[in-house]
């Protein structure tokens, strides 16, 4: 366990979880995923609203919901807004809360799902398939609302690229000539602001790469005001990602970063000003850190090894991690990989059974997920 001294994608929710001073002390040793490891969070956390209104991605808890119709791809679980899709990978809310799009990784397929509705193709990028291939990570234009404008990041045969998507174009390279390296190498889209687009890459397994500044491998990198003419002239915000999970900004200019290294998972800050922090919480343990969701002191980290959402609390003046984080909605959906905010602060997260799990018959599904009240460990 490492300690040292997060604009939500869609909704940019403001969500607080504080803990008391009393809990600020030093920790050591691993990090653990049972439920001595889950410290009570206090105040009791906001970062799965109960006050759910008509049309926001989620189920009702006031009352029972009614049974479900028959049928091979429905999951009796109410928090299960989609089911039967291919391998995924990451998802963003979309305006309103009452959508969200999610990444078929194998077959390229850009998803829209929502509460009571069928799943719905809205794009298809050409992709690689092949393991660690694919389509990863999806990022809404900052007027998304105005021009429908959709970034992804995708693995070809010969490299992985960032690509724009515009209403009934084809998709065109905003950035190209990323390692694609071998195996899972991850990668992830993020604005962190209305014209900047941040990218992570993965290592490819090559950690001198990684290290290169003149390589585009495991890196963070800037593109200000993204375009498709070729132009793009990436700046390198942090070195030295292993396999790249996510990026969420958090709503204060804070943006978050997963990967995974050979000594452990990791998540990482990069401040309002650019700097690099961290990583301020390590997990020795390598449960597959993936996709991330983050508000004013909480990160959720979608894990596919620890089969679990990852809450981790943040000390909003700092930065740091004060406590060890808590495991949630563990074993109850299998492996997880995108995390995004959904409408008032639920997390919305994507399964990838059929990717080296142990699928269901309705997987794989997109998933609401609800802290628990006290934060709660293993549930």
């Amino acid at each position: 366990m490492t300690r040292s001294s997060g604009i939500g994608r869609a909704t940019r929710r403001s969500v607080a979880l504080a803990c008391t001073a009393t809990v600020l002390v030093a920790l050591s040793g691993c990090a653990r995923f049972d439920d001595s490891a889950s410290t009570p969070f206090s105040p009791e956390p906001t970062f799965g609203a109960a006050d759910v209104g008509p049309g926001d991605l989620g189920a009702p808890e006031s009352s029972a919901p009614p049974p479900p119709p028959p049928g091979p791809c429905v999951d009796p679980d109410p928090a299960v807004i989609a089911t039967c899709l291919d391998t995924l990978g990451g998802l963003v809310t979309l305006p309103g809360g009452g959508a969200a799009l999610v990444a078929e990784r194998i077959t390229g397929a850009v998803i829209e799902v929502a509460p009571g509705s069928a799943p719905r193709p809205v794009a298809s990028i050409p992709v690689d398939p092949s393991p660690g291939g694919g389509l990863i990570d999806l990022a809404l234009s900052p007027t998304y609302a105005e021009d429908r404008l959709l970034y992804a990041y995708v693995v070809t045969p010969t490299d992985a690229r960032v690509v724009r998507i515009a209403p009934g174009d084809v998709p065109k390279p905003v950035l190209t000539g990323i390692p694609r390296g071998t195996g899972d190498v991850g990668g992830a889209v993020d604005f962190v602001g209305p014209s900047e687009l941040r990218v992570a890459t993965g290592s490819g397994g090559d950690p001198a790469a990684a290290a290169d500044p003149a390589s585009l491998a495991g890196k963070v990198l800037s593109i200000v005001d993204p375009r498709v003419d070729g132009s793009a002239a990436p700046r390198v915000v942090m070195s030295g990602l292993g396999r790249a999970g996510d990026l969420c900004s958090d709503g204060t200019g804070s943006q978050w970063v997963t990967d995974g290294a050979p000594d452990g998972d990791r998540l990482s800050r990069i401040t309002p000003e650019g700097a690099v922090v961290g990583p301020v919480w390590t997990w020795p343990d390598r449960p597959g850190v993936g996709g991330c969701a983050a508000a004013p002191g909480t990160v959720a980290v979608a894990m596919s090894g620890a089969r679990a959402v990852g809450v981790v609390p943040v000390d909003p003046e700092t930065g740091s991690v004060p406590t060890p984080p808590a495991l949630i909605a563990q074993d109850r959906y299998g492996r997880l990989r995108g995390a995004t905010l959904g409408a008032d602060g639920q997390i919305l997260v994507s399964t990838t059974n059929k990717d080296g799990g142990a699928p269901t018959p309705t997987d794989d599904r997109v998933v609401v997920v609800q802290i628990p009240a006290g934060g709660g460990g293993t549930d």
